[in-house]
């Protein structure tokens, strides 16, 4: 078959209703933790009727990497443009990075920085 992008392009967008999509990745989850995941509703279940303010006690935490040099996650960053601008962006192998540490509780936010 012989046709141009575009007018491929078109076919799928405005004939068929198509669109692009991303792939979403996702944690794989193994047979067992449906399980795992079970018996620990069930232990806290069980901590909360033995402590009522167990939740209190609960911890959130996560960690993000900022780089100094300005870099963004190519992933994260589109360029709309009638044209492809060809746009390169040269970056070190391993740039400074700041990481930042924090969780989050009844108490209040925990922050730490490295």
């Amino acid at each position: 078959m012989d046709l141009c992008s575009s007018t491929l392009w078109k076919i799928l967008r405005k004939v068929l209703g198509l669109r692009a999509y991303k792939i979403q990745l996702v944690q794989e989850l193994k047979p067992n933790n449906h399980q795992a995941r079970r018996r620990f509703v069930e232990w806290a279940q069980n901590e909360i009727a033995v402590v009522p303010d167990f939740h209190k006690l609960i911890l959130f935490s996560d960690e993000a990497h900022f780089w100094l040099n300005g870099y963004v996650n190519k992933q994260n960053c589109r360029i709309w443009s009638e044209a492809n601008p060809q746009v390169y962006v040269e970056t070190p192998l391993h740039p400074d990075k700041l990481t930042v540490w924090c969780a989050l509780w009844a108490g209040g936010i925990l922050l730490q920085k490295r």
